[in-house]
């Protein structure tokens, strides 16, 4: 089997760290949420964590598959510490932003060394984080209609809680 160049190996164990530090902060922000009694957006953001840990597990399955080590790194705990509704959420647009410049870096990696294997793989990280951060920019957009009226508010809580 040919081997996954060494470079690029160490990008996708630094991925899943990423991913595993992604998980934490989105459940920060869930915990944020349920402290404000926001259970739609307590959900949304549990399951933004979950989606991260499988992300990971993506990651880790592929290492796996081509017989290749899997470093898992200290992941540390996020600073969540907010000062309104909003900040959580503008966060999550600029993780997401973060994220996806992390995926082109090994992407960009595997286009060099013409590791066509990798580039495969990431085909679906490149599309998944579009979704995100057009997710990520709609939810603040909505949020920031609807933040000065309660009943809206509620409407959109209800909204995110059928995810």
């Amino acid at each position: 089997m040919t081997k996954i160049p060494a470079k690029i190996v160490d990008l996708i164990n630094e991925q899943i760290k990423a991913e595993m530090e992604s998980a934490y902060l989105y459940l920060g922000m869930a915990n944020y949420y349920s402290e404000e009694g926001l259970l739609g957006f307590t959900h949304w953001f549990d399951k933004q964590a979950k989606e991260e840990m499988e992300h990971a597990e993506k990651f880790i399955e592929y290492l796996r598959r081509n017989d290749e080590k899997v470093i898992l790194f200290d992941v540390k705990a996020p600073a969540v510490s907010y000062t309104d509704r909003r900040e959580p959420l503008a966060e999550q647009l600029k993780h997401e932003i973060l994220v996806t410049s992390l995926i082109y870096k090994i992407m960009d990696a595997a286009v060099e060394n013409k590791d066509y294997r990798t580039i495969e793989m990431l085909r679906w990280f490149v599309t998944e984080q579009e979704e995100e951060e057009e997710n990520a920019k709609a939810l603040l957009e909505e949020y920031e209609f609807c933040s000065k009226d309660n009943a809206t508010l509620y409407a959109l809580n209800n909204k995110l809680n059928q995810r």
